[in-house]
């Protein structure tokens, strides 16, 4: 009797999974022409990079968007709207100037990396050493002392290459560096540099941290090579001021039959202050709050809630998605899910967590054919600003794209304006979202 009850159970459940099929690739072209009827979401973008600028943590820019963002989510109809207080500390760049003065001067590109302490009133100047990596920091241990120490590691991936950006300070400093600086953490050579977050170790003494483009840097190679005596002078005059206030904002898409059950999905709505912050992170965010509307738009209501979150502090202390996890934690979050690299060709939403919704949910894959012939449901997924809910176990997704490695062109420099986002493929970004958020927050019970 029990082996007819599970075959029942399990026809039953394939009968259900192959008339949502059908179901949703109907709301799949729906979604998708809805999706490509205009510009107006690039519009958007635009409007808040244009009117708001960077967005940079403890900034006016900042909270004057999500004044904005609040005001637009209650126009555009979404329920629950909320802004949540989130103290953000507040690092301000202030000047930078930076050349070579011996053997011949050259001014050098040059942005402090977050967090950088400042350099002494009137400036450093002090020969530097080349390194190629860590492991050559450690073989060069006793020729650094009292110089600056500069970073020549090229691009390789993200992961490995934004670990000088990271860490080179407190790296060098343990050598008695007075400085340090970074080959800036891209493939690309545009005469840039591209800043980001940077950490101390509170026993070692805290050294300025910059990064230089790429051209300088092959400059400052080629005259070592040479076996040129090489000096720089450097000035920093960026600091730490006082934690200020801020927000996560927030809206929802309420669910039909589980209203209480949550599936969270956003980007971060700080950016780094050179640029627009138009791919990292307005544009994602724009993307999920269309998505979203688009539902609304055309009655695609899920079981479940869909709540539409723009959090604060990314880029510099993750403090918008920490304050999430400590308020949220105890409501029932079916997944979240975090749009945070870039707008690119949609390929995939990466999942991480619950094995038998995500079986439940592969199940569609090739609804999103319309979007993306190539398009997957795999695993490996999640973000920085829902990594706190994710260790506390809640499932993570991400929308992947594919971008050829050209986002990094991009990444934390000047280059990351509105200009750079292609309208067609921001609608395509849009539709992804959308159908993958309505299917998850859809998907049936799973016991």
């Amino acid at each position: 009797m029990l082996k007819i009850l599970l075959l029942t159970a399990l026809v039953v459940f394939n009968i259900n999974a192959k008339d949502n099929l059908s179901k949703y690739e109907e709301i799949a072209k729906k979604i998708f022409k809805h999706a490509h009827k205009d510009s107006s979401a690039w519009d958007r973008m635009a409007y808040i990079c244009d009117n708001y600028g960077h967005r940079i943590s403890g900034s006016k820019h900042l909270e004057n968007a999500i004044a904005h963002i609040e005001k637009e989510l209650i126009k555009d109809g979404f329920q629950n709207v909320v802004k949540e207080p989130v103290m953000v500390p507040n690092w301000i760049r202030g000047e930078a100037d930076c050349k070579m003065t011996s053997p011949w001067e050259y001014e050098i590109p040059i942005l402090a990396l977050g967090a950088s302490v400042s350099t002494p009133e009137n400036g450093i100047e002090a020969e530097i050493i080349m390194v190629k990596d860590f492991d050559d920091l450690e073989k060069k241990s006793k020729e650094v002392k009292g110089k600056i120490v500069v970073y020549n590691r090229a691009f390789t991936n993200y992961g490995q290459t934004v670990q000088y950006r990271l860490h080179g300070a407190a790296r060098a400093a343990k050598h008695g560096a007075v400085a340090s600086l970074i080959r800036s953490v891209t493939p690309f050579y545009d005469a840039n540099p591209h800043t980001g977050i940077s950490y101390y170790d509170d026993e070692i003494e805290k050294i300025p941290h910059a990064a230089i483009s790429l051209e300088a840097i092959d400059i400052l190679q080629r005259l070592t090579d040479q076996g040129k005596k090489i000096k720089i002078y450097m000035k920093l005059t960026s600091h730490y001021g006082e934690d200020m206030l801020s927000h996560n904002v927030m809206g929802e898409l309420v669910g039909k039959e589980l209203p209480k059950d949550i599936v969270a999905a956003g980007g971060h709505i700080d950016s780094w202050d050179v640029g627009q912050g138009a791919h990292d992170d307005a544009g994602p965010c724009v993307a999920v709050w269309e998505a979203v509307k688009l539902l609304k738009e055309l009655n695609l209501v899920p079981k479940r809630t869909i709540r539409v979150v723009f959090w604060t502090n990314e880029e510099s202390g993750l403090q918008g998605g920490t304050q999430y996890a400590e308020k949220h934690k105890d409501e029932p979050h079916h997944g979240l899910l975090e749009f945070d690299s870039g707008v690119f060709n949609p390929v995939a939403v990466g999942y991480s967590g619950n094995e038998g919704y995500f079986e439940a949910f592969k199940k569609y894959e090739s609804v999103f054919s319309l979007i993306n012939p190539k398009f997957q449901i795999k695993q490996g997924g999640g973000g920085a600003d829902i990594g706190p809910m994710m260790k506390l176990g809640y499932t993570g997704m991400g929308l992947v794209v594919d971008s050829e490695q050209e986002y990094w062109r991009y990444h934390h420099s000047a280059n990351d304006t509105v200009d750079k986002v292609d309208k067609k493929i921001l609608n395509d970004c849009i539709a992804a979202t959308a159908l993958a958020l309505y299917i998850y927050a859809d998907l049936d019970i799973i016991e």
